[in-house]
């Protein structure tokens, strides 16, 4: 990357400028031909110099030059002209002077035009090369960076840097031979008038500048300001969980209050500067017309100066002031520019910053297959000097099984990064195979080993995405167009290739299924449930499955299916024993244990309009709720619910039980709920305002009788929820029927989750071991259906959220396990990979992996000590040192470190 601003404009858009240069000269050309033609039209058509004579005419448009003398001096016409009469030669220069400004109008647009698509080219160039810096900075790099300040960087700072780039070298092109040009003619028409122009001019362009200086510091205060502004948010962000548990929460709105004043100061101050450099600026501008008109009008009473020339002048003069006053904002943009760039490029010019190639695609590379894994002499040295590993040697063969041991600072960790060459070695060698894995490429690391920390990120797409992730090193297979699709793909590789950017295609296939051992994607699923099965997290899949909808899944066989489930389990439930476990839908019937909006729309919603949170403000549910008496007893009911809600919520800290388990108010919604409650107790509760009684009649519809308690809804109500069930059905407006998908015995419910839609019910509250019951009756039927597959297929395709926050922290480590047990590495390393899990769960899944990994070897570094029985090699760490090795059973009893880690017994 360029250090320079300009060093990185010329060195990537230098022929794209060069393009734009002869534009830019020959609207100079028009320029000054629309300059030159009003005072011929004011004096020769208008005043009638020329037309003397009754019948006089004049040439338009002749075109003659004589030759030098030493070429003959003859004279060559190139176009006689036309002769025209007063007002056809008047009606003749008006029609030009218009064709002069259209001609520059469209020369102006093609030129900005051409800048705009220059400099966005460049921003994203730029902007890829940032984030290209990124995935190649050195790993204890990120422990000094704030991800949000990275992006804000990336997102906001450098786009000021893609706005000026095509107006750094064209604009003060334009703008400066458009000031020189009118300053020429100026001149020329009188020089007097154009030395006062000069002198305006150049006090312009000497004191504004020196005025902006302190426009700059402040920019630049501002814009580093704004930048820990945003590092500091995010930071509150991710520790939300500690401002709550400390009571903390107005320390930080001091702390953020403090930086906005901060803020406010400098933009402050900076307003009142830029608005002070605008008036003096114009100021001056307006000044010199008041000259023009003194002096230029006294030498044209005097007889001096023709009115074609004065006119002539003060247009010239009017369009002046604008390219002067833009070239200096055009500087300040410069200057602006050039330190945001600096700021940028600063923050991303870091110390052993991995070489490009390293991250280079390979198509084929040489991966090991057989020989050992050695370790020799491995070093590593923190920031501060300190040893994080000292000297560690020991070699495995290619499936070996190694467990390294050690206290919380033992440095196994430290190990198993250098292993994995996320982190590289001070000193020593990795080799794997006869390669040198300290200075492979990534296509060989990548591939080659995979590895998984104690904990481990998810991105925020589906199960089968974060689990392939691990397979997408190239394009695989490309993408199949159509012709007319091929063709803008060869466009869009164009231009991407222009921007510097990679030009891979990310529609093509990007899965390397021959390493996760099969043949194409049909085989994948199996694949996948097989990796999760190896970390035990299929049951979990299939249950997330299960409470899933199948609308991605939709197809005449999965309809096929669900009905044939659905009956299944319809004959399951009239056995005595399980009749009780499950309610199910009935038109004529209010179900306790579903929602209230469900009761009453007898439905499910498809999309937002309809759904619980919406149906309190949609006006035909609400004419359906006055027709049949039914809205102010949910008024009254969402007033009560209110009133419990805040009695029971108000003194406990977010992420509280009761909130999940009376899930009418989100906790950042109570102080609107008190709001809305003090209106009510202020007006009563048939006068308060149109937003507050949606606030209120949202609340009941999420009431779930059998699970809430709070004896809300009596049989009276479920017949007027019955009665208006009917009138809503009935009058439903055509444009509103696939909003809703009706319970029908007979069809399936796309909406619905995949439970529901089986059961054709509700699995009842309060059932001793109902749901478990009903669960593993969900199991056997599928299982007997052959449908497990089609459930764990719906599970796969679950969205994790943003850093798989919708799994628990066992799931999300489960997940990136099977992540790396599918790739088949060479070698595995983990990290206390499964320490998070209970000490049974553990042991079953290091015994699974072990298995699993039945082509490679296996680096695990443990968190509990006797596991590593299970292992061939067992290393000792301690500080950073290697202070024991050998077979568990052997080190178990030779008194040595491993003896004291495991302890008496």
């Amino acid at each position: 990357m360029e250090r320079s601003l300009f060093g990185f404009i010329l060195r990537y858009s230098k022929r794209e400028q060069l393009a734009i240069v002869p534009l830019v000269l020959l609207s100079m050309v028009v320029y000054f031909a629309s300059l030159d033609l009003p005072k011929t039209i004011v004096n020769n058509a208008i005043l009638g110099r020329g037309f003397s004579q009754a019948n006089s005419t004049q040439v338009l448009l002749d075109f003659a030059f004589t030759l030098p003398a030493f070429l003959g001096g003859a004279k060559v016409v190139m176009l006689d002209g036309f002769a025209l009469e007063r007002i056809p030669y008047l009606l003749a220069l008006t029609l030009l002077f218009l064709g002069l400004i259209v001609i520059g109008g469209l020369l102006k647009y093609q030129i900005n035009t051409m800048k705009g698509w220059l400099g966005e080219r460049m921003l994203r160039r730029l902007r890829f090369s940032l984030f290209d810096h990124i995935l190649r900075f050195p790993l204890p790099h990120f422990r000094h960076v704030k991800a949000a300040e990275m992006a804000t960087m990336i997102k906001d700072e450098v786009e000021p840097v893609g706005g000026f780039v095509g107006e750094s070298l064209i604009t003060p092109l334009f703008l400066g031979g458009q000031a020189l040009t009118a300053m020429i003619f100026i001149l020329y028409q009188h020089f007097y008038l154009g030395a006062v122009a000069f002198v305006m001019v150049l006090l312009q362009a000497v004191i504004i500048p020196k005025m902006r200086r302190r426009l700059l510091a402040l920019s630049l205060q501002r814009q580093i300001t704004a930048r820990q502004l945003a590092g500091r948010i995010a930071e509150c962000v991710d520790g939300v969980v500690e401002i709550h548990a400390h009571d903390t929460s107005n320390f930080e709105r001091a702390e953020i209050s403090s930086r906005l004043g901060q803020m406010f100061k400098i933009r402050f101050e900076l307003y009142q500067r830029k608005f002070m450099i605008k008036f003096l600026n114009n100021f001056l501008s307006q000044i010199t017309p008041f000259l023009f008109y003194l002096i230029g009008g006294y030498l044209a009473i005097t007889g001096n100066l023709d009115i074609g020339t004065l006119v002539a002048v003060i247009a010239a003069y009017k369009d002046l002031p604008s390219p002067i006053k833009e070239l200096i904002d055009w500087d300040q943009q410069r200057l602006d520019t050039e330190i945001k760039y600096n700021q940028v490029i600063e923050q991303f010019m870091v110390d052993e910053l991995a070489p490009a190639q390293q991250q280079e695609v390979i198509d084929a590379p040489t991966l090991p297959s057989r020989g050992l894994i050695r370790a020799s002499n491995l070093s590593l040295l923190d920031e501060s000097g300190s040893k994080l590993l000292d000297s560690v040697s020991f070699s495995l063969p290619m499936n070996g099984r190694l467990a390294v041991v050690g206290s919380n600072s033992s440095g196994g960790g430290a190990l198993a990064q250098v292993l994995a060459r996320l982190v590289s070695p001070t000193g020593g060698n990795l080799e794997i195979g006869g390669i040198d894995m300290t200075r492979a490429p990534e296509a060989v690391t990548g591939r080659a080993m995979a590895y998984v920390g104690p904990t481990s990120y998810l991105f925020p797409v589906s199960v089968r995405e974060n689990l392939l992730y691990g397979l997408r090193h190239r394009p695989m297979r490309p993408a199949e167009y159509a012709a007319s699709e091929r063709r803008a793909l060869a466009a869009d590789l164009k231009e991407t290739a222009r921007a510097g950017n990679i030009t891979l295609d990310i529609r093509a296939d990007w899965v390397d299924y021959e390493a996760a051992g099969v043949a194409g994607p049909e085989e994948m699923d199996a694949r996948l449930l097989q990796a999760l099965k190896i970390v035990e997290l299929e049951e979990t899949i299939f249950e997330i499955g299960l409470r899933s909808t199948a609308q991605a899944h939709l197809s005449r066989e999965l309809l096929d299916d669900i009905l044939r489930a659905r009956e299944a389990m319809r004959e399951r439930l009239v056995q005595p024993e399980l009749r009780a476990l499950v309610e199910r839908f009935d038109q004529n019937r209010y179900n306790r244990n579903a929602t209230l909006a469900e009761n009453l729309l007898f439905g499910t919603p498809v999309g937002k309009n309809l759904n619980a949170d919406n149906l309190g403000s949609n006006s035909y549910l609400r004419r359906v709720l006055d027709e049949t008496g039914l809205a102010h007893d949910l008024l009254s009911i969402g007033h009560k619910l209110a009133e419990t809600m805040v009695e029971l919520f108000s003194d406990l800290p977010p992420g509280h039980e009761l909130f999940d388990q009376f899930s009418f108010v989100r906790y950042e919604d109570l102080p609107n709920v008190k709001g809305v409650l003090a209106q009510v107790a202020e007006l009563g509760l048939d006068r308060i305002g149109e937003s507050d009684r949606n606030v209120l009649l949202t609340l009941p519809f999420k009431l779930i009788a059998a699970k809430h308690r709070l004896d809300l809804i009596d049989e009276s109500l479920e017949a007027k929820i019955l009665d208006a069930r009917q009138h809503f059905r009935a009058g439903l407006p055509a444009s509103m029927q696939g909003e809703i998908e009706f319970f029908d015995p007979a069809r399936q419910m796309g909406a619905a989750t995949l439970q529901d839609n089986i059961l054709f019910g509700k699995i009842v509250y309060g059932q001793a071991q109902g749901a478990a019951r009903i669960g593993a009756l969900l199991r056997e039927v599928l299982d007997a259906l052959g449908l497990r597959p089609l459930v764990m297929k719906i599970g796969l395709d679950f969205q994790v959220g943003t850093g798989g926050t919708r799994l628990a922290v066992t799931e999300r480590q489960k997940i990136a396990l099977g992540r790396a047990v599918l790739k088949r590495p060479a070698l595995l390393i983990l990290d206390q990979a499964a320490a998070v899990l209970d000490p049974a769960t553990e042991r079953r899944v290091v015994s699974n992996v072990l298995q699993a990994q039945d082509r490679g070897g296996v680096v695990w570094v443990l968190g509990r000590p006797e596991l590593a029985s299970s292992f061939d090699q067992v290393l000792v760490m301690d500080r950073g040192r290697l202070v024991e090795q050998g077979d568990f059973e052997k080190l178990k009893h030779g008194g040595g470190a491993l003896s004291k880690l495991l302890g008496p017994g």
